[in-house]
């Protein structure tokens, strides 16, 4: 019999699966869709930007009602929402370009949730001892569905339209949602299907069992751990989601420019924004696994942290900064491969330290400190856009990227915690 926490897992799985199918179909759509609609790469960088405008306010509105409420609903509704914009994008996009920003936001305004209410669900549904690999599992529908979405997009653009993208990845997220709302709770109290053993067990070793009663907001600001924690959000988010908007357009750019000149209906370009995130999965898996079993076996909890965290970011970083030197489509994939698998390293890093310093607020502190760090998801697309206007170049693009990394993996290095820091 399959335990009920696994199952529960599964299911936040694909909801961040569909949470990124979702979110990164634009980023191949947008080839046709400019040509289309004629915008410019400051335009296209302002359709990147305005999600995160939406998902920034809801990961701290999430968070609260996700730790005060239960996860359940708050999760539910999120994903059923922005399935919902998702599948009304098409219709919003003949509107005008203002239409496209809106819905754009509203998805964002969906998807903000997404986060802090699974994480604030896992510090009362997971073990301690498991809950590194069941968010590297989780995690890694983050690279699973970038898989997904960019592939399947790419399909259906090339053999039917980019608007029949939004209507069928939008449906998909409306089914999970009905499964979700009948089989699930945000206690493990409250299921009527969970054994006493695993019932037991999870109240017995899971960071928190009850709901957050107060949000220490005044402490926040001054506490260093958790500012380790929101710093390198900021940072892993201004590179991430620099390469989940650009990297299509990065790859079919023209090589005159520093891009590779790989066109969308071709089968290398598939393998060039689908390789690298199927390391990206596997990494995360074998990060998460590592750093739990070292903990099992001794390893101090901050050390596994502080050390996966830095192979992450530092590693990252000198990739980065290699790839707009080389003129080989094979090393720029290799290297892209390598910059997925040090990023899913760092699965045992800052990505799990929340319920370290706050178990009973941790929807509370992810989604805080993922707003904050949603401001670098707005503003790197729009720098990324406003540099390929005025320079025409994508060097700066991977060099800023770079300064980001290590600036974010050397202040946790420094600050970081894995002591309580909020009862």
């Amino acid at each position: 019999m399959i335990p009920e926490r696994f199952k529960l897992v599964f299911m936040s799985f694909l909801a961040i699966f569909i949470c990124y199918i979702d979110r990164v179909n634009i980023s191949v759509a947008i080839i046709p869709m400019q040509q289309q609609f004629g915008w410019s790469e400051a335009q296209v960088g302002i359709v990147f930007s305005s999600f995160y405008f939406g998902y920034m306010f809801t990961m701290i509105l999430g968070g609260y009602l996700a730790d005060k409420y239960g996860g359940k609903y708050v999760l539910g509704f999120g994903v059923l929402a922005w399935s919902l914009f998702t599948f009304l994008t098409p219709i919003f996009a003949y509107q005008g370009f203002f239409a496209i920003f809106l819905i754009r936001v509203l998805l964002g305004l969906g998807e903000g949730v997404a986060f802090p209410s699974i994480h604030s669900l896992y510090a009362r549904w997971i073990p301690f001892t498991e809950r590194t690999r069941v968010i590297a599992i989780t995690n890694s529908g983050i690279s699973v569905g970038t898989v997904f979405g960019f592939a399947l997009t790419t399909i259906i653009i090339t053999m039917y339209s980019w608007e029949l993208v939004f209507y069928l990845f939008g449906l998909l997220g409306i089914i999970w949602s009905f499964f979700w709302f009948k089989g699930f709770s945000s206690m493990p109290s409250e299921n009527k299907k969970i054994s006493d053993y695993e019932l037991s067990k999870i109240l017995n070793e899971a960071p928190s069992s009850e709901n957050a009663k107060k949000v220490p907001f005044k402490n926040l600001i001054s506490n260093l751990p958790f500012l380790a924690i929101t710093v390198a959000t900021f940072c892993n988010n201004w590179v991430l989601f620099t390469f989940v908007s650009y990297m299509p357009k990065y790859v079919n750019s023209d090589i005159s420019i520093g891009g590779l000149g790989i066109s969308l209906e071709s089968d290398t370009f598939l393998i060039l924004i689908i390789l690298p995130a199927v390391i990206g999965v596997i990494s995360l898996l074998i990060g998460g696994f590592i750093v739990d079993t070292l903990i099992k076996q001794g390893l101090k909890v901050i050390v596994a942290r502080k050390l996966f965290n830095s192979i992450g970011f530092f590693g990252a970083g000198v990739l980065i900064y290699l790839i707009p030197y080389q003129t080989s489509v094979e090393i720029t994939l290799i290297l892209l491969c390598l910059i997925n698998f040090c990023i899913g390293m760092a699965a045992g890093g800052f990505g799990v330290n929340h319920a370290d310093i706050g178990p009973n607020y941790t929807g509370n502190l992810f989604g805080i400190a993922g707003s904050i760090g949603m401001i670098a998801a707005v503003f790197s697309p729009l720098a990324a856009g406003f540099i390929l206007e005025n320079t025409n170049s994508w060097f700066l693009i991977f060099n800023i990227s770079t300064i980001v990394l290590f600036f974010g993996g050397l202040f946790y290095l420094f600050f970081s915690s894995a002591n309580k820091q909020f009862d």
